[in-house]
This record gives C-alpha cells, structure tokens and sequence, in this order.
C-alpha cells in the first residue's frame, strides 16, 4: 500500500450562480497560478444542441460533438480538458496515484448520495464533480474538495468514495434533473496550453469581438429557436423539454454570471464605467435565467399548464439577451 498527495489543499473557488462544473476548473486553475474568473469569464457566449442534454450538473455544450469542455468553457484561453477511466479494474487508483505523485489534481465525477459531506447523502442522488487532491492508501482515505455549498474540504473514507465514484446514479424521483445519468467512475484532467497573459483592454476586447461575431451569426437566433422549440414543446405536454431545461440552463446561466462579472470588475479597475454597465447588463442575463429554470423546474408534472409561465420567462431572457449583447458591442465602438 501507498501515500499519495498533492500537499496544500486547494482553493475552494465558488460564485453564487455557477454549478459545480465552473467550480473545480477553478479550483484548477488557481492551483497553476491563473486567475480563474479572467481565464472562465472572458468567453460569453449561447449555445444548444437537441438531443445532446445530460441529466448531470456539470453538463455543458461542446460545439461540433468535441468533448473538450475545458475548450468550451474557455476558448481565448488554451484551457482544454479530457475524460479518463481506470484502465485497470484491478487497480482503480493507478491514474490518480500517477497524477497526485506529479502533484496534479483530478476532477472526479461522483454521486451526491454516497458522500457523507454532501447534504444528499443517503437520500438523493445526483450526478456531481468533486477535486481529489491526495490519497491515503494506507489509513482508506481520499482527499476531496468541494467548493460547492456547504463546502467542503478533507477526507472521506475510501470505500465511500468508490461508491460514489462507481455509481450507476439510478433514476431518482426526488431529482429529476441530475439523477439516471451512470457516474462511471469517470475522471477530468484539466491543462493550459501555457499561462494566461495579464487581462489587458486590448485582449478583453479581442474576446468581446470574437463572441460578438458568434452572437451576431447564430447566438441570438439559436436562443430564438431554443424558446420557441422549449415553448411548443411544453404547450405539447412534453415534460422533457422542462427536464432538460434546468441542467443546460445552468450551464448558460454560470456563463453569463461569470462573463459579467469578469465585465464588471475590469470596468471598475480600468475606470470605465461603460464596460462595468456592459457587465451588469450581462448579469442580468445570468438572473434572468433564474425564473426560466426555476418555472420549469416547478412545472415539471404539468408541463402544458406550466407552458404560459415559460413564454413569459423566455421572453423576458430574450430581451435581457439582447439589451446585453448591444452593451457589450457598443464598448469602445466594437
């Protein structure tokens, strides 16, 4: 038997509206020195893809079928990420023990219901991303940090995290938006192509012009299409269209709330007051997000019924969409 570990723990890095997935590329990237909101938040931008929505937290669309998420949630950046499992059911820890030993943390998938630090634990489960940070082969413990509420770092019995980590999160009546979704014992390895240069005006607005340009071309008609496809669904009676709503919202929603506050602070520090009111505009896209998933959330069991409430929420998203992508363009004439 073997003692590994990573040494310090690491930053617990949360924001009110992100989700599990945007916290541990967080807690990641601080650990390599980079400032996680410039490196998460410099990117806005929406995206939806019928039929690819998961029923787990940290789902998040890549564009054309890639899976790197990293890419995805960061792409000024050179972030990239990449799914493993175990190659070795005879050795479950061989990856994790290589990566700690190279004092590298691991993103793990695991099941809210066999963690005894999580507020589910032994009532409901839910598909969830966690950092393991070190590993106690002889005392049967893992080191896992959790910046997600209550928060979390420390240890956890090793047989409780195989659990957690080898779960085939069954379908889950009191979870309908994160359960049936098999964990897998599936890992994340995060890496930068190299580090992040300091956020300049001149860099933030290379960003800002490349995600204009998205918007511009597909980003404002995809969400037209998202809100009418969600609408005549729920008017339908499709329930699933409610289901798939609060995961994939979310990962919209954390987006925004990032990119926005990112605009926010860089306004202030630069002194500009126009990119901070460009970023609460952001903001309010992330905020208005919250009536849209919260209504289908509360709608699932009637999603017809539900479906007045929704067109309202959509609409009002949709001009919070547009009165923000206008500030932000209008910055500096871009």
């Amino acid at each position: 038997m073997t003692y590994t570990t990573t040494g310090a723990e690491p930053e617990l890095w949360y924001r009110d509206l992100i989700s599990c997935l945007q916290a541990t590329f967080g807690t990641l990237l601080a650990r390599e020195g980079a400032d996680p909101l410039a490196v998460l938040g410099a990117g806005w931008r929406f995206l939806h893809i019928p039929g690819d929505v998961r029923s787990e937290e940290f789902y998040y669309p890549c564009p054309d079928g890639d899976a790197d998420l990293g890419a995805a949630l960061a792409p000024h950046h050179g972030l990239h990420s990449r799914w493993w499992q175990p190659a070795d059911e005879d050795d479950l820890w061989a990856e994790i023990r290589e990566r700690l030993a190279a004092d590298r943390l691991v993103i793990a998938a695991v099941d809210n219901f066999h963690l005894p630090f999580r507020p589910a634990y032994g009532d409901v489960h839910a598909a969830h991303l966690v950092v393991v940070y070190g590993l106690d082969e002889v005392r049967g413990l893992v080191y896992v940090s959790d910046a997600m509420p209550p928060a979390f770092s420390g240890a956890v019995p090793i047989e409780a995290f195989l659990r957690s980590w080898g779960s085939a999160n069954p379908t889950d009546v009191q979870d309908a938006f994160f359960s049936d979704s098999r964990i897998g014992r599936r890992c994340l390895d995060v890496w930068l192509d190299a580090p992040p240069a300091p956020l300049t005006p001149e860099l933030l607005a290379g960003c800002i012009r490349a995600d204009s340009e998205i918007f511009a071309d597909a980003g404002l008609a995809g969400f037209d299409a998202f809100a009418a496809d969600l609408v005549g669904r729920c008017r339908a009676g499709d329930a699933g269209a409610l289901r798939e709503l609060y995961p994939f919202g979310w990962g919209m929603q954390a987006q925004a709330s990032l990119h926005g506050e990112l605009l926010r602070r860089c306004g202030r520090e630069w002194g500009d007051p126009a990119l901070a009111g460009a970023g609460r505009a952001v903001e309010s896209v992330a905020h208005a997000w919250t009536g849209l998933r919260i209504t289908g959330a509360h709608g699932l069991g009637d999603a017809e019924a539900a479906s007045a409430d929704i067109a309202h929420h959509a609409t009002v998203l949709r001009g919070r969409y547009g009165e923000a992508v206008d500030a932000v363009t209008s910055w500096r004439g871009l």
